[in-house]
């Protein structure tokens, strides 16, 4: 059963694709808070990947890693897609990323002292797409 999602999760998800991750964070925890599985679980694992996302923007590796990690294995069960999500599209890109990530080790994404500090672009960062917005072949 694919069932609807609220307008505040859409809203979120633009937010998460406009990497707005802490703003994303706090529009899908309103709706997470007062969900029930299966959409809680399903919302939990998109937040775990924007918390990542906002971790990484803040250079914390450690955080962005295990978030990552969490996210992935709790979308899982909703391979191939949900709610008009495609999660598998969003798990692939998540999984590219933490690969890359571990690859790379925390030193890569560690501020330098000059305060500069970008940040290691390598895989695309994930994005949530609507089934609507998928690429016909």
């Amino acid at each position: 059963m694919n069932h609807e999602a609220p307008a505040e999760f859409w809203c979120g998800v633009e937010q998460f694709n406009q990497g707005e991750f802490y703003a994303c964070h706090d529009t899908l925890e309103e709706i997470w808070l007062t969900a029930i599985d299966p959409q809680k679980s399903f919302y939990q694992g998109i937040l775990q990947i924007a918390v990542a996302l906002y971790h990484l923007t803040n250079h914390n590796w450690q955080g962005s890693v295990t978030l990552l990690g969490s996210g992935i294995r709790r979308l899982s069960p909703y391979v191939p897609d949900y709610m008009d999500v495609d999660v598998a599209h969003l798990i692939h890109q998540s999984q590219g990323l933490l690969t890359h990530l571990q690859t790379i080790g925390p030193e890569a994404i560690a501020p330098s002292p000059d305060g500069s500090s970008p940040l290691p672009l390598a895989p695309q960062w994930p994005t949530v797409r609507r089934l609507s917005d998928r690429p016909r072949p």
